[in-house]
């Protein structure tokens, strides 16, 4: 299978689902992190949640994890920073291929943890996510050397998949994550094995309101209930080509949509269905006005859902806008 530049725009995004996610965007807006020290502990679970999304972007710390997925086991060296508002994240893998993952920018606000390319909000829609997910708690139990309360995420249909995380009862940090098919069986395991030092940023941290793009004439004929198109930063989108980039959130799991003319040199994927790590991602070459277009819907999804999306996605020229230059 050859990669096309989409690989390129998500592979380090997907590679850090175990942080909560940002983006680059100017705003004058933020949260103040020093409101976590004075909130109560969280009593339910969705109270939980809120906690660790905002944990997520308030704490510096270092750790050492492990992600056990069909792939098999692997190490890495985890670094949250914080500064001037603005969150850096870096992944590296400590053996296999040397790797490191890295990504930085400011908080976009009002939309929920994307699945593999993630935006995370200040708050959590809760009205909206037990919609589609039913949010329990379990007991405690001691992840690397801390105390941790687990939450269970728990999918009311099969076109997400659930979660259990055990969060740090002192910062409210995921210390440990489970991704569940719809099965209820084990795709992925990521787990801190040492976290180092947990400080609360003393300031605010950024975020940012993204306004919506046009989606021009390509337009979902499906999408699974309650996602919602995400507004992404202009960088998202290749510079010089004619790639463009969708994302879907229901405010915990999202996936990405890939719209790109091929020409006659172009590296191309094979159409069907193929599997990135715990991922999937659905191509589908459509010929349109004497040209190839290639259509890739991926991420941490049923792949049933992905392909779907990609079968029923249509061209409407109506829409004011021509078939993209391969240029």
């Amino acid at each position: 299978m050859v990669r096309s530049r989409f690989v390129a725009c998500t592979v380090a995004a997907l590679s850090l689902s175990w942080f909560p996610g940002v983006a680059s965007a100017e705003a004058d807006k933020g949260f103040e992190c020093r409101q976590l020290a004075e909130m109560p502990t969280p009593a339910t679970a969705t109270e939980w949640l809120e906690r660790s999304m905002l944990a997520g972007h308030c704490y510096i710390f270092q750790a050492r994890a492990v992600r056990i997925s069909r792939e098999g086991v692997r190490t890495l060296a985890l670094s949250h920073d914080i500064r001037d508002g603005v969150v850096r994240e870096v992944a590296s893998y400590l053996d296999g291929p040397p790797v490191v993952y890295e990504r930085h920018g400011k908080i976009v606000e009002g939309h929920g943890v994307s699945g593999e390319a993630r935006s995370i909000a200040p708050s959590v829609d809760a009205g909206s996510i037990r919609q589609y997910y039913r949010l329990t708690l379990g007991g405690e139990e001691r992840i690397a050397g801390r105390r941790s309360v687990r939450l269970d995420v728990e999918p009311l249909d099969n076109l997400r998949y659930g979660h259990r995380l055990w969060l740090d009862t002192q910062t409210g940090l995921p210390l440990k994550q489970v991704l569940l098919d719809v099965d209820g069986r084990i795709l992925e395991t990521f787990q801190m094995t040492e976290l180092v030092d947990p400080s609360l940023y003393d300031q605010a941290v950024s975020f940012a309101t993204l306004d919506s793009r046009p989606e021009g004439p390509w337009q979902p004929g499906w999408v699974p209930s309650g996602y919602q198109s995400v507004p992404l930063p202009d960088s998202n989108d290749a510079p010089g080509s004619a790639l463009s980039h969708r994302l879907y959130s229901d405010g915990l799991s999202s996936f990405s949509l890939f719209i790109e003319p091929l020409a006659d040199n172009s590296p191309a994927l094979r159409p069907g269905l193929h599997r990135l790590g715990i991922s999937y991602a659905a191509v589908r070459h459509l010929p349109l006005d004497g040209r190839l277009m290639q259509i890739v819907v991926m991420g941490e999804l049923p792949p049933q859902v992905l392909v779907r999306v990609a079968a029923e996605l249509h061209y409407q020229p109506d829409a004011g806008r021509t078939v993209p230059s391969s240029s």
